[in-house]
């Protein structure tokens, strides 16, 4: 082989490796950062995974709120009125968090099937519902006011 043949084989060989090490890690980044969303019901179902970032959405059950007097945690009921999941969260809830609301909670559920969030957004006025919280309250036969979804994300 020429030995000019030969250098630009091994840059292009080097070239394609070094594509091809980049596009893997992109990927692999992009892997760890999606967030899939569950409804109470996936969770209950075994459809969420267990010890991986997840959303998860519904309504907070009435009189499910419990807070410790010592700490920033908080253990409250998530529902599709059709399952039940318990949520634990330590931090500051939002100011818009309240019983009978919807929210989405971005956490990890550990093998109890206990969701530990880590982050709780409750976006919404009276009328806002999240569309993911929408659509899971209606595969449960929950029925949802039209006006009170809107097309606002995340």
């Amino acid at each position: 082989m020429h030995p000019k043949r030969k250098k630009r084989l091994i840059a292009v060989c080097l070239i394609v490796l070094a594509a091809g090490t980049a596009i893997g890690l992109v990927l692999y980044a992009l892997s760890s950062n999606i967030n899939l969303f569950f409804s109470p019901t996936d969770i209950a179902e075994g459809k969420a995974p267990v010890e991986q970032r997840i959303r998860a959405g519904g309504m907070v059950l009435e009189n499910s709120v419990k807070r410790d007097s010592e700490t920033l945690q908080v253990e409250f009921v998530l529902t599709d009125y059709a399952h039940n999941v318990t949520v634990n969260y330590d931090g500051i809830l939002p100011d818009l968090f309240r019983e009978g609301q919807g929210i989405v909670a971005t956490g990890k559920l550990n093998s109890d099937n206990i969701f530990i969030a880590s982050e709780v957004l409750a976006k919404h006025d009276e009328n806002y519902m999240p569309p993911e919280v929408a659509e899971a309250l209606e595969k449960s036969g929950h029925k949802v006011k039209s006006d009170s979804v809107k097309s606002e994300q995340y």
